[in-house]
């Protein structure tokens, strides 16, 4: 991985060197002719974090014009500190924190997550630094594909430490293996809706995981969940499980598992996934109707796209029309027993489903969660 980087060391090394030294080392690496306002922009990145890192007491390193893999696209600054990755994306002489600026950093996070094995269960944190800028609201927090991406950031220089000290007690854990992380190899992430094609076409959890350690947690669950469904439905009682993990781990795989393993109609412990991404629904709607019309296809089985569409919406659909009709019609509890929300951080339309579903039959909610939830 620092074959990867024009320049890379530890912070502690990074901070014993001269600028003159590491700013050498990036010349001598560059792959492009190096003007003079790139070299400006060096100095700068280099006199501003030997200032800040200073004042950073967790140990980690430095990566100058760190190359993604295989993307063509280079960041100023990767720092590893702590359990963090901080993609910098420097604006050498702006005063503004312009919506570019802030749409390149999270680019770059972004393409690192999906791309680069090692980092797809790792927090990634985007900083945008306005050289020329005034300090900013710092506000934290990870976006709503509970993917270990935050937010981008916008600070001034003056503001880098403020936002490493709370980026890192936002994001508590344990350093990681920067041999190892840096051994990563490219690997994009299978996509929600490549991920939904698969189980939907009868593939397994463990075939579409990469990685062993993650095949054996996502059966074991799903397995776990599986029991729960039919023990609930055996016995006639209500059970709710919540499924928490780290970003990444794959909680949105294993609600998807249950879905389609409990997606017949007829069947007695039939699923629903619910989500209020609406997008996503329509876009996983759209995916999995073209699939069963090409498969129909090949089986010499003719299927019209709307009767596609209408088998997929009987499993996964959006959960405010789903509150929504479970509310006009309180005398009769949803069809399904099994009740699937992503996303359960929206509480509000959890709180409200699950009032009216604990006064109907015994059904079996599933919904994603963080531990602190």
């Amino acid at each position: 991985m620092s074959n990867r980087a024009f320049y890379s060391d530890s912070i502690a090394l990074f901070l014993a060197k001269t600028e003159n030294e590491i700013l050498g080392q990036l010349l001598e690496a560059s792959t492009f002719n190096v003007e003079q306002t790139q070299r400006d922009a060096w100095q700068f990145q280099i006199t501003h974090l030997k200032g800040a890192l200073e004042r950073v007491p967790a140990l980690g390193k430095v990566y100058f014009e760190f190359g993604i893999p295989r993307l063509g696209k280079r960041v100023d600054v990767l720092l590893v500190i702590g359990n963090v990755i901080f993609i910098l994306e420097y604006k050498v002489g702006e005063a503004k924190f312009t919506r570019s600026a802030k749409e390149q950093v999270f680019d770059y996070a972004l393409d690192l997550k999906s791309f680069h094995a090692t980092t797809h269960n790792k927090i990634v944190a985007p900083v945008f630094i306005a050289t020329h800028g005034t300090d900013q609201l710092v506000a934290i927090s990870l976006t709503p594909q509970d993917d270990g991406v935050l937010f981008p950031i916008g600070a001034a220089p003056t503001q880098f430490v403020e936002v490493v000290n709370q980026v890192l007690a936002f994001c508590p854990g344990e350093s990681f293996d920067l041999d190892e992380w840096e051994r990563g190899a490219y690997r994009p992430t299978p996509t929600i809706v490549e991920v939904a094609r698969a189980l939907y076409s009868g593939h397994s959890v463990e075939e579409i995981s990469q990685k062993s350690a993650s095949r054996i947690n996502l059966s074991d669950t799903s397995g776990a969940i599986s029991k729960l469904i039919v023990s609930a439905q055996e016995s006639s009682v209500k059970a709710i499980c919540f499924v928490t993990g780290v970003p990444g781990a794959g909680k949105t795989l294993v609600g998807l598992n249950i879905a389609t393993q409990f997606r017949k109609t007829g069947n007695p412990r039939r699923a629903v996934l619910l989500s209020g991404n609406g997008p996503l629904v329509a876009v996983l709607t759209e995916a999995l109707a073209r699939d069963k019309v090409a498969s129909g296809r090949l089986a010499n089985k003719r299927t019209t796209k709307d009767e596609a569409k209408r088998a997929v919406k009987s499993f996964i659909q959006n959960v405010h029309h789903y509150r929504d009709e479970c509310l006009k019609d309180q005398a009769e509890p949803p069809d399904e027993h099994v009740a699937i929300f992503d996303e359960a951080q929206r509480a509000w339309n959890l709180a409200q489903t699950a009032s009216f579903m604990s006064k109907k039959r015994g059904h079996l909610g599933f919904s994603q969660s963080e531990p602190s939830s």
